[in-house]
């Protein structure tokens, strides 16, 4: 297998409301995406880790899955108001082959609606070859037209993730060369024959120490008679690992809490520009550091006055959206990434109306 390190060369606004308070029961993430499962591996298992946000002691009362296949489990105890607790999906691919789609509904003694939280993937039988092949790229065939490599650690070491490629064609293609950013590493079979399968491995490497969603593209050179230059895009999620703290230590750590997670901005006309502040603050005993604000819009910008918030301070995102373009319904987020051990990723939504 060949193996390559290249660099690519080279309104202000008259009325907002500011919608709903902070959640109660505030969960890092509500949505966990396995990605691809071996259903030889047997069960895959992922935490959620929620903050009482509330006022008050609160207590998970019950955790109903939608399927047998997934076996929670969760903190049985009282979780005290800004302590953190927990709630761990198990899920059995065995005899589940394919995509699949679960939900966890979450009820505490503080609210009767029950909180969903929601665990995905696809089940593959990577060991016999039996993953579904139908992205085409001339005589080669994908799973995707892209490679997705899901959530990557930037302080952990670099996780190596396979792709499978089937060699539709009636000749043997070879991998000439490949061009990609000097932190993907990019290992290609020397040769694939016709109707046989190989193997791409795409390393993400720290190379790059940024955060959010990131996309890049990479570019293989084959002696594929149809389309010898095939150029694909590669995703990643970019999260900062946090290790488990005792209770002391997490007694001294950063704690984040926006004054809201939903920003309604109300019914406003196309071009006004659309401004407001949502204040942040630290609960905790260290210096918050806001290492990152990703908006998954480049119409809606968001800026924090400062990056460091010391003990029981706050600091204001400053939010911008511009309209111009812009018509209907609106949902946009922002991510914010922080040292914030329990929920180092917090995400704030805005909606709103756009009219004419």
């Amino acid at each position: 297998m060949k193996v390559f390190w290249f660099s690519v060369v080279g309104l202000m606004v008259t009325q907002i409301g500011l919608g709903q308070l902070v959640e109660p029961v505030l969960f890092n993430e509500k949505i966990h995406d396995f990605g691809e499962i071996v259903e030889a591996a047997g069960p895959v298992e992922f935490t959620f880790t929620f903050t009482n946000t509330a006022n008050r002691p609160i207590k998970i009362l019950s955790v109903q899955a939608s399927c047998g296949c997934t076996t929670p489990g969760w903190s049985k105890e009282i979780v005290e108001s800004g302590k953190s607790g927990f709630l761990k999906a198990s899920f059995d691919p065995k005899g589940r082959p394919g995509y699949f789609n679960k939900t966890l509904s979450v009820t505490t003694d503080l609210d009767r609606n029950p909180i969903v939280l929601q665990i995905k993937g696809s089940v593959v039988d990577k060991l016999s070859g039996n993953e579904t092949l139908t992205a085409a790229n001339g005589n080669l065939r994908f799973r995707n037209q892209s490679f997705n490599l899901g959530k990557v650690l930037i302080n952990k070491p670099a996780e190596a993730r396979e792709f499978v490629v089937l060699n539709a064609g009636p000749e043997e293609i070879r991998f000439a060369h490949v061009v990609a950013p000097e932190y993907l590493k990019v290992a290609v079979p020397e040769s694939v024959k016709a109707g046989a399968r190989g193997t791409i491995t795409i390393t993400y490497s720290s190379k790059r120490p940024q955060y959010g969603f990131l996309s890049d593209r990479i570019e293989f050179t084959t002696t594929d008679t149809e389309n010898p230059v095939k150029s694909f895009s590669v995703y990643v999620t970019a999260e900062e690992y946090f290790p488990t703290l005792s209770a002391e230590e997490l007694a001294k750590a950063p704690l984040m809490q926006a004054e809201i997670y939903a920003v309604d901005f109300g019914r406003v006309r196309q071009g006004t520009k659309v401004e407001n502040r949502v204040l942040v603050t630290n609960k905790g005993k260290q210096n918050l550091e806001i290492r990152f604000v990703q908006s998954n819009c480049s119409c809606l910008t968001v800026v924090p006055d400062k990056k460091i918030v010391k003990p029981g301070e706050s600091t204001a995102l400053t939010w911008s959206l511009v309209t111009l373009g812009r018509l209907g319904t609106q949902n946009k987020a922002v991510t914010i990434y922080t040292n914030d051990p329990r929920n180092p990723v917090q995400r704030i939504t805005f909606s709103g109306f756009i009219e004419n």
